[in-house]
């Protein structure tokens, strides 16, 4: 889908970002959607917008959402199945959001959204314990972390130097589109404004998992807001996952 304009020459879709990396459309299996019908709705939606490819990023967190391969990839065929019946070609993978924490494991092949790149995230109260000797454990075992949502986490508000600990270790940041617009509150766009003023950022993706998140988003695409924000930032979503297969 290309990009259209209004007589104000504002961008109102998505197209110039076309792959979600980090969203919670899968049905059933998480905090997300909780049905195949409205994980359906949601991807229509979503290539309505502009998106030509979504790679959904369960949670897996042992103690709310104990998720494995078996069950995102169950998932993830039952929504294609559907995609299928109704035509829709957009481009389904899927990988999986690593909570980090005391229950993490590195045992078998992990849910990566390339074979490579990881996502991980942690409590939005407390730094996780070990969470830097865990970035190091996963790049020696061939993966690149990427840390979902780095302006959310409380802890980072007043010491945002804290932040560059994990870059300088080469773990890439992915932003929330609805950060950047004020959904979480005033910290988090301030935080995020300064991550996107320093480059910090990587990645960005909807971490889409119900209507209001649909909403909010669908109205700053289509008024341009979107686009006037972070349109001109260089994320590598298509440099990076446009050729992702699974």
């Amino acid at each position: 889908m290309l990009s259209f304009f209004t007589k104000k020459n504002k961008v109102t879709d998505i197209s110039w970002l076309g792959v979600d990396i980090h969203s919670h459309i899968l049905p059933g299996v998480d905090d997300g959607s909780q049905n195949v019908e409205t994980s359906l709705r949601f991807v229509k939606s979503l290539q309505e917008l502009g998106f030509h490819q979504l790679i959904a990023t369960p949670h897996i967190y042992q103690e709310l959402y104990p998720n494995n391969r078996e069950t995102i990839f169950k998932a993830k065929k039952l929504l294609q199945m559907e995609m299928d019946k109704a035509n829709i070609l957009i481009k389904l993978s899927a990988g999986a959001e690593y909570m980090i924490d005391q229950d993490f494991k590195m045992d078998g092949k992990l849910c990566s959204l390339d074979q490579k790149h990881l996502l991980i995230e942690m409590s939005y109260l407390n730094e996780s314990p070990g969470i830097s000797q865990t970035i190091f454990d996963l790049e020696i075992k061939g993966y690149k972390p990427i840390l979902a949502h780095p302006e959310r986490y409380t802890f980072y508000f007043k010491d945002k130097s804290r932040l560059k600990r994990f870059k300088e270790k080469n773990c890439l940041f992915q932003l929330n589109i609805l950060s950047i617009l004020g959904y979480y509150g005033k910290e988090v766009k301030q935080l995020a404004e300064t991550l996107i003023k320093e480059k910090m950022y990587d990645f960005v993706g909807t971490d889409l998992h119900h209507d209001k998140h649909l909403n909010t988003l669908t109205e700053a695409v289509h008024s341009g807001k979107l686009f006037d924000l972070i349109g001109n930032y260089e994320f590598k979503n298509q440099q990076v996952f446009s050729s992702v297969l699974a």
